[in-house]
């Protein structure tokens, strides 16, 4: 069994309903997945569910069924959240995203727990480390206990006509969000202020217009 196999790649949501939570703050670029892997009417389906135990998309059948037999290996997957993207065809368009999957041999589980909350949390910022790694990083990540972090990143993907990166890092909202949702009362109250007053200046701005 190989100790760490770690790759990006793309998901596709079910319905409106699904992509709408993408943007929402249940769903924050770094943010930690499971992989569900299934078998349905005889297809092959990874589901990416989040910490709400929610699912928000998964992966086509094969990939997915390279995910399962991972799994059936012994090995343990997780998915961090790169990225979600629009694209405006078929009309009326479609949410899509990436995600860094990684799978490691649970041996090693609490170095590669260490790395993946690092990776976790430049993702946040907006950066996209590099996680396809050759047997002498996942060394290194072993022997520091997961402290080393690749200083190369992997590049987006080329800008094509009538596709938009909509979500790439956390927001300030985000963050605050997240403070809240860890006991924080301070950024609790931060964060709905910031939301109030978001609010209330887009009502003085329809005002001003004659809108409202």
């Amino acid at each position: 069994m190989e100790r760490y196999i770690g790759t990006y790649q793309t998901f596709q949501t079910v319905s409106r309903k699904e992509a709408a939570g993408l943007i929402g703050a249940d769903n924050l670029v770094g943010d930690r997945y499971q992989i569900d892997c299934t078998i349905e009417d005889g297809v092959q389906k990874a589901w990416l569910v989040n910490r709400f135990n929610q699912r928000i998309g998964y992966f086509e059948p094969a990939y997915s069924r390279q995910l399962s037999i991972l799994k059936a290996q012994g090995m343990e997957l997780v998915a961090l959240l790169s990225f979600v993207a629009f694209t405006d065809h078929p009309e009326p368009g479609f949410y899509w995203g990436d995600m860094a999957v990684i799978a490691f041999d649970p041996t090693y589980r609490d170095a590669m727990e260490a790395f993946i909350e690092r990776l976790s949390k430049e993702m946040g910022k907006g950066k996209r480390p590099r996680v396809n790694l050759d047997a002498k990083a996942v060394d290194q990540i072993i022997q520091s206990q997961g402290a080393w972090l690749p200083h190369d990143t992997s590049p987006y993907p080329a800008k094509e006509k009538g596709t938009a990166l909509v979500k790439t890092r956390r927001s300030a909202t985000d963050r605050l969000v997240e403070e809240s949702r860890k006991g924080n009362k301070g950024c609790y109250l931060l964060s709905w202020a910031f939301l109030l007053a978001l609010v209330a200046g887009i009502i003085f701005g329809l005002k001003a217009c004659g809108i409202f």
